[in-house]
């Protein structure tokens, strides 16, 4: 088993920073990937960014250039540093983990509101 917990969501101005972190605990050995979704009202839950154990990440074309997925091993965190914040970039975001064998492990959300 896997437990994902974010933070570092809130409510920041358009053109803002904010930077969510996934603090992960349990069987990490069988994490391969680590991904931030997010799901705004009314909409399906989309990929945000992603990044394999080797550290090749993949961005979602909406966030390229402003937001930057990264991990620190030793603290089995996950990291999504969000720059010049658009109001479309409101949503919920969650932390993913996929195992080897192909299960998902979800965090349970945070917030973030970006106001214009």
């Amino acid at each position: 088993q896997v437990q994902l917990v974010e933070s570092g969501g809130g409510l920041v101005q358009a053109g803002g920073s904010l930077r969510l972190s996934c603090a992960a605990s349990g069987s990490m050995f069988s994490i391969e990937y680590m991904a931030w979704y997010r799901q705004a009202a009314g909409k399906q839950r989309e990929l945000v960014a992603g990044i394999i154990s080797g550290g090749g990440t993949n961005y979602a074309n909406s966030v390229k250039g402003r937001f930057t997925i990264s991990r620190d091993n030793d603290k089995n965190t996950v990291y999504l540093q969000m720059n010049s914040l658009k109001p479309e970039d409101t949503a919920v975001y969650y932390c993913s983990g996929r195992s080897l064998l192909g299960i998902f492990y979800w965090g349970q959300g945070t917030q973030v509101t970006v106001s214009s």
